[in-house]
Formats: C-alpha cells, structure tokens, sequence
C-alpha cells in the first residue's frame, strides 16, 4: 500500500499526511511532514531539511518519535526550525530500485520526492540543507543513497541498519533468492547497489564533504556485523565519521532515542551549519 492514512490523534504536533503522484510507480505516495512552529507565518524562511527512512515493513506513518524530540528541543531553543519528511519506500525494497521495473524506490526518493519538497515547501533545496536518515532498512537504505548521490547531503545518519556488501552476493545460478531475484542478472546493478563500491568510487564527493553517523547496539547482532564492516571501510579510505556502538542495545529504536534524546539532532545541525560555512 502505497497510501496509509493515520487515524484520529496518532500524528504529532506539527506533523501533516500528504500524498504526491509517482511517475515511476503510477500510484499515489504517501509522506508525512513536520513543519516547525513559525513555519506558516515566514513565507520567506527557507529550513534545513532531515529525510527520514523508515524500516522494513514501515510506511509514512513512522519517525514520530524522533519529531517529538526535535519539536521540544526547537520549542525549547536548543536547535533551530527544521522539516522532517518520512516518506513511504515500500515494505522491503531497501530503497533500491528492482531490476523489472515493479518497485523504484530510489527513483521514488532522489528524483520524485525531494523535488516534490522543494517545489512545495520552504526548503534549503541544496546539500547544505539536506540531511538523510534512517532506522534498520531505513538506515541501510540512506547509506546506500548517500554514498550514490553524495552531492545531495551533508549528513548521514544510520542507526543499526546493515551496510552488506552487494556486489558479493551476485550469484546468476539463484535467481530467486534474494538479492538477485531484486537487483536480476546484470553485475553492474550489484555493484551500483553496493555502499562499499559506491564509497570508493565516489569518495573525492564524500570525504571532508559529507559527515556520517553511525550507531548500532552491542547487542543487535544481526545489524552490528556489517556496521562494523563498513566503519572499518571508512576508516580504511580515510573518511572521518562518527562510530557508536551502544551498550546492553539491541535492535529496537525507541530506548536508544530515550537514552540519547538531548543530543539526538545535534549531529545533523553540525553538519548544516559546517556545510554553510564553506
């Protein structure tokens, strides 16, 4: 389902459910928005703007947690007006586009969605202004796209989403498992696919320019593995970054959130105001 419409009294304040058409999917698309208290009465302002992704299973309806934080902290003076768009990416596309043209996620998001945001609302419609993020398939999906399109952001945050290395999971004698049953027969969409590839191909657009973020609780193991893995692969190309991995933490989001809720958005508001200082 391409559309989730929120009952009565689930979104936060500030926060709005709209749809846009995809061309890519011939369907309507669900997102939701925060917009910061002002926000309606300066027509002028343009915001910084975070997009968060949500994990597997997820729609729009997801990331409410983190907008309370950010609508408290702004309301109280410790960060300044933001947006936040949370995007429907599909159940379990992470945020790829398929080989046969039945999802595309990625088109859904680079060249459908944040066009889309910047047309419609008051954005900073520059990388010095963008931010991505995500939880899980969220956060695995925004490291992907961030490595490809490292022109389009200043900051990455993944939280405990696996980091795999696609191109070596190409394996033509399966074609029904996953992923070549997604990505098909062709060894360029692997390696198109693959956050270790793309780092190394892209990495004169990502070092000293993009700033990452990377936590993941000690006891996720099924997410730590390849986190690690890709920390190790930024510190081997000489990428500075941030690296968490947070004690007696497994995978779900919303402890980590409570533990870290005072600096939850710092990392991102640093990223912004180091990336406007160029």
């Amino acid at each position: 389902m391409w559309v989730n419409e929120p009952v009565a009294g689930e979104l936060p304040r500030g926060v709005a459910h709209h749809t846009f058409r995809s061309k890519a999917h011939q369907a309507d698309v669900g997102y939701c928005i925060y917009l910061p208290p002002g926000y309606d009465s300066n027509h002028d302002e343009r915001y910084p703007v975070i997009y968060n992704l949500h994990g597997a299973d997820g729609n729009e309806l997801h990331g409410f947690d983190e907008v309370e934080v950010l609508d408290a902290g702004i309301r109280g003076g410790r960060w300044p007006a933001m947006i936040v768009v949370m995007p429907n990416g599909g159940k379990r596309t992470f945020f790829k586009d398929s080989h046969d043209g039945r999802f595309s996620s990625e088109t859904l998001i680079i060249r459908e969605l944040i066009p889309h945001i910047d047309a419609r609302y008051g954005t900073i419609a520059t990388r010095e202004g963008r931010c991505i993020e995500g939880h899980s398939m969220g956060g695995r999906g925004a490291t992907r796209l961030a490595m490809k399109y490292p022109a389009m952001f200043c900051s990455l945050f993944n939280l405990a989403g696996n980091v795999p290395r696609t191109s070596a999971h190409f394996d033509p004698s399966s074609p029904d498992t996953y992923p070549n049953n997604y990505l098909g027969p062709d060894l360029r969409n692997y390696v198109d696919n693959d956050a270790f590839e793309l780092l190394k191909r892209n990495l004169d657009h990502i070092k000293g320019k993009l700033r990452i973020q990377l936590w993941c609780g000690t006891q996720d193991m099924d997410h730590l593995v390849t986190v690690r893995d890709f920390h190790q692969a930024l510190l081997a190309a000489g990428v500075d970054h941030t690296y968490l991995e947070i004690e007696r933490q497994g995978h779900a989001k919303r402890p980590i959130i409570e533990r870290y809720r005072d600096v939850w958005f710092d990392y991102h508001v640093e990223s912004i105001r180091l990336a406007q200082a160029k």
